[in-house]
């Protein structure tokens, strides 16, 4: 464990959290070995909680279009340009684990354009970071461009909710200094 607080906002006790709370944090923990921080952190208010998992795991869970691994792509590729050390490094583990590739993450967050990406991956890192960057600018001529390299519109929403979703993410982590957890330094190198 480190010397270092979880977050600049109290961190409750797990056991003084509502029951859902609690049983998603324990069923979390007994899958990874141990909490990442973000949930105790989030548990600080606890309808912030639900409503931000319930999102997280309705777009990150999903079994349809985008393969798991090309989600964590887009959170990691994002949560670069958006300078969150904690989401770079916990879905930089993620990725590592669901491409089965110890470089990918760490080439991502550096420098995307250099990373060892597929064509398709190339093209849904251009698409999110278009939609981190500058998503009042995207018009159907970007839907249109997406659509012509195979995406569906499923797809493509799905690049674009994902980076939404982390941006309000990476904000969160940011402003509230939530630290990651050093277990996820190591994992799938």
């Amino acid at each position: 464990m480190s010397e270092f607080p979880i977050s600049r906002f109290d961190v409750p006790d797990i056991a003084d959290l509502p029951d859902d709370i609690r049983d998603t944090i324990v069923a979390v923990q007994e899958k990874s070995g141990f909490v990442p921080n973000v949930f105790l952190a989030f548990a600080h208010r606890p309808a912030e909680f639900r409503a931000f998992f319930a999102f997280h795991d309705a777009l990150m869970d999903s079994n349809e279009g985008l393969s798991k691994a090309e989600r964590e792509l887009i959170v990691v590729a994002t949560s670069a340009t958006n300078s969150c050390l904690y989401c770079i490094v916990a879905h930089g583990a993620i990725l590592r684990i669901r491409a089965k590739n110890p470089l990918i993450s760490d080439q991502v967050a550096t420098n995307p354009v250099k990373a060892d990406l597929s064509e398709r991956e190339r093209h849904i890192v251009e698409f999110a970071l278009k939609v981190a960057g500058d998503s009042a600018n995207i018009t159907d001529d970007d839907l249109d461009d997406m659509r012509a390299k195979g995406f569906s519109d499923d797809e493509i929403w799905d690049i674009g909710a994902i980076t939404s979703l982390f941006a309000l993410s990476n904000r969160y982590a940011n402003f509230a200094g939530i630290r990651p957890n050093d277990e996820f330094y190591g994992m799938a190198r």
